[in-house]
């Protein structure tokens, strides 16, 4: 999406709620295509590290379909379909499914979300081309603000 271009006095007065959507949209969008050009999804990478216990996972256990959706909720987009992600990765014999439903991560599994990782690292840097550190965490200080102005209960 292209910006048009903004004094420093007229973007003072821009709706932030528009543009953290917006730059929302975009990032997603962006890490998407790119995780896509590598041959793996968003939620197949967020599977892989929520079962891992060299990742997210606290004690590597299996989870069922429902407990890494609950697990995901906050990321998740409407529609990703875990279900048929993991089944995908099922079948590149990454995860596996006892006899209960829970899926496992397999060693094939786990070195596939260390390889996944580091296009992560690489599609970060590419978003973050041209921004120093600095002036990202003033941004993200400024957003954690913001929600902290709007929402009593924001940490």
């Amino acid at each position: 999406m292209a910006t048009p271009h903004l004094s420093d006095a007229e973007l003072a007065t821009q709706p932030a709620a528009y543009w953290t959507k917006v730059a929302y949209e975009s990032l997603i969008a962006f890490t998407r295509a790119r995780q896509a050009e590598f041959g793996f999804t968003q939620p197949q990478f967020w599977l892989l590290r929520n079962l891992s216990s060299n990742d997210i996972s606290p004690d590597g256990h299996g989870m069922t379909v429902a407990e890494l959706r609950s697990a995901m909720r906050t990321y998740l987009l409407s529609e990703d379909d875990l279900e048929a992600e993991a089944e995908v990765l099922v079948e590149r014999g990454w995860l596996t499914r006892d006899h209960q439903g829970r899926l496992w991560i397999t060693e094939a599994g786990e070195a596939a979300r260390v390889d996944l990782k580091k296009h992560a690292l690489a599609i970060r840097d590419r978003i973050h081309q041209g921004i120093a550190d600095a002036d990202y965490v003033a941004a993200l200080k400024v957003l954690r603000q913001l929600i902290r102005n709007t929402d009593d209960t924001a940490s």
